[in-house]
């Protein structure tokens, strides 16, 4: 049984990873960061960087990888909104 839940929470955690990609191809297509809030996505990039301290001292596979996946997701929006407001107040 307890695998079983370890492979539906390393699921969810893949689930949420996916969740950040349409905001990261809206800002992609958009060029801007306009509505974006950067202190959220910072917020759950660092959350998830704690995530994964959490997984590699438990060595729970499950949460390390999920959680560097949506660390890869969620930090590209936060890259890209960093990137955007930064051109957006030079201009």
């Amino acid at each position: 049984m307890k695998e079983i839940f370890d492979w539906l929470f390393g699921l969810g955690l893949g689930c949420n990873a996916a969740l950040f990609v349409p905001q990261a191809i809206a800002l992609w297509r958009k060029k801007t960061d306009v509505g974006v809030s950067l202190l959220t996505f910072g917020g759950f990039s660092v959350l998830q960087v704690i995530g994964i301290v959490h997984g590699v001292n438990h060595q729970d596979w499950s949460l390390i990888l999920g959680m560097a996946a949506s660390l890869l997701t969620c930090g590209t929006v936060t890259g890209l909104t960093v990137v955007y407001r930064v051109r957006r107040l030079r201009a």
